[in-house]
């Protein structure tokens, strides 16, 4: 039934590419998927620190209700990243301390919301990875409906049931399964291209002929007036 269904994930990430993309800089990963994809600046980082990453298990929810959210806790294999569609809403806090006790429990490897929490001072001491939109201390309704492993959005990204979420304290990403080497390939030769960058910027060489070139191309004249 629409609405209320739980579904098997048919696809989960395989390892070399999660021990590949472990740590890699959100952002670097972001500029090389054109700029075009972002979870929005609401999902903030809830922990102390700690690198997000793992296959996801998606979770779409009534907003205030965690129905589903606890099911999906009881299915989580180790690694993965429960990935929660709320709607946004912040009345009622979705996730707290004993649900984050359990998905450490689990092995889980993190949690993207979007929704709220609660409990924040103990989720904000640890080093869980845990995102959402915003804190409250009004607690969640359980009757559903709700569904497991459908494709979700979050302001526009796109997550289907074992695409790569990633998360550090820029925020989140999400890596389409089919996208996994050809972003990664970009991502490491744009990060070797950052440290020779780094690299002229300390020995003072750093070439800034593209910005007057720039300029030029789009009809201003580089030079003061």
């Amino acid at each position: 039934m629409q609405g209320l269904q739980i579904l098997k994930r048919t696809r989960q990430v395989p390892d070399h590419f999660i021990q590949a993309f472990r740590g890699l800089p959100v952002a670097n990963v972001s500029d090389c998927m054109a700029r075009m994809t972002a979870a929005g600046p609401r999902l903030r980082p809830m922990h102390k620190k700690g690198y997000l990453i793992g296959s996801a298990l998606t979770v779409k929810c009534r907003p205030g209700d965690n129905l589903m959210i606890h099911k999906a806790l009881t299915m989580a294999q180790k690694g993965d990243v429960i990935v929660v569609d709320a709607g946004g809403d912040l009345t009622n806090a979705l996730f707290g301390e004993i649900m984050t006790a359990t998905a450490v429990a689990i092995g889980v490897a993190g949690i993207v919301l979007n929704g709220a929490v609660r409990d924040a001072e103990e989720i904000g001491q640890g080093e869980f990875p845990l995102y959402a939109a915003g804190v409250t201390h009004r607690g969640p309704y359980k009757d559903g409906p709700g569904e497991i492993n459908v494709p979700i959005a979050i302001d526009g990204m796109v997550i289907q049931p074992g695409d790569l979420m990633l998360g550090d304290a820029d925020g989140l990403l999400c890596v389409p399964c089919d996208s996994l080497q050809s972003v990664l390939e970009a991502t490491l030769q744009k990060m070797d291209a950052e440290k020779k960058m780094l690299a002229d910027i300390a020995a003072g060489k750093l070439d800034t002929a593209w910005i007057d070139a720039t300029l030029r191309r789009i009809g201003c004249n580089p030079e003061p007036q």
